[in-house]
């Protein structure tokens, strides 16, 4: 059976290994990327347990969720990311700009300001 076979839905049987080093760098972003959505996904789970004497039963809510759907949508975006970079390495293309960046920051600031608007009131 050849080894790249079950790599062929990533397309990742195209062009040349990377550098290891460079594959391994890119795990370690992805790994990154996870552990961001583990704790935002830990914020969202510890607002729904614990904040009933902080917000009313719909803010709380609505934050878990934000924080919660959030933490799926980066999450699943590691993904992509890894393989898209993957992908470049292989082919030897420049590397994609990250598109969870933005996103990450517009969010976290959203529910930031969320935040100071239900505790303020």
């Amino acid at each position: 059976m050849d080894p790249h076979r079950r790599f062929r839905w990533f397309r990742l049987h195209t062009g040349a290994p990377p550098d290891p080093r460079f594959t391994l760098a890119n795990e370690r972003t992805f790994l990154a990327w996870i552990r961001t959505a583990l704790a935002l996904l830990a914020g969202g789970i510890a607002i729904e347990a614990f904040s009933s004497e902080l917000f009313s039963d719909f803010a709380r809510l609505g934050l878990a969720v934000l924080l919660t759907t959030l933490a799926m949508v980066i999450s699943i975006s590691a993904f992509f990311r890894w393989l898209r970079v993957e992908q470049a390495m292989r082919l030897a293309r420049p590397i994609p700009p990250p598109l969870q960046i933005p996103m990450l920051s517009l969010m976290v600031a959203a529910v930031t300001i969320m935040f100071a608007i239900l505790l303020a009131s």
